[in-house]
């Protein structure tokens, strides 16, 4: 089997193909982004070790998702300088219990700078799990990634969703239409989501779904510091 017909098949039937799969030489980052999509970061770190200094970014990706935080940061270290690794660098230290926001609102400054749009969401969606304790500042910030997406034509992200719909459960004119917001804006983001990641585990949470939220998280070798602090 190809790497353009693994990508054809059904989600589940993929991941189950992918552990069994082994690439064809010029398909390992391929197929190393295909695995992080399935919910298999351990085998996509593996895979994208293979794909040299291209494989950098998507191996500290592979490596935050598994809370390996000293690989992801070394890796990290070798990226060039651009909104991409500053994303990653600040989920890296998010991960590892830095709690100053200065790491996100640094790649959000630089995405913006870069026209970066994936980065721009992605640090904006950092940041927004970074102001749970304020909530209303939380959707402001995640607001700016609904409206680049907007502007892009692209659908809203998958972890971006989950994420607001998580916060809009603390806030609104009351607890029953806050609840009902933050339901519609979840069961949207795992519409989107790939399998085993961030973004289903934080929809799930926004549902009350705790015991399918911990099975997904695991299911995703998913370190800790990947869902919700409030």
């Amino acid at each position: 089997m190809k790497l353009a017909d693994l990508q054809l098949l059904p989600a589940d039937l993929r991941t189950a193909a992918l552990r069994r799969w082994v690439p064809a030489q010029g398909e390992t980052l391929g197929a190393a982004a295909l695995a992080l999509g399935a919910g298999l970061p351990g085998l996509a770190r593996r895979w994208a070790q293979t794909g040299g200094p291209a494989g950098a970014a998507l191996e500290a990706a592979a490596a935050l998702r598994l809370g390996q935080l000293q690989e992801a940061l070394a890796l990290i270290g070798t990226l060039p300088n651009d909104a991409r690794r500053a994303v990653l660098l600040g989920r890296a230290r998010w991960l590892g219990g830095d709690s100053e926001r200065c790491w996100a609102e640094a790649a959000r400054r630089q995405a913006r700078q870069e026209g970066d749009a994936p980065a721009l969401i992605a640090a904006v969606t950092l940041l927004g799990e970074m102001q749970l304790g304020d909530p209303h500042a939380a959707l402001r910030t995640l607001a700016e990634g609904l409206k680049v997406a907007e502007i892009t034509g692209e659908a809203a992200d998958a972890h971006l969703l989950a994420v607001l719909a998580y916060t809009q459960r603390f806030v609104g004119s009351g607890l029953v239409g806050s609840a009902a917001k933050a339901q519609r804006t979840a069961h949207k983001a795992l519409e989107r989501a790939d399998p085993g990641s961030p973004a289903r585990v934080w929809a799930l949470l926004a549902l009350g779904r705790e015991a399918d939220a911990s099975a997904e998280a695991a299911a995703g070798q998913l370190a800790a510091g990947w869902w919700p602090r409030r």
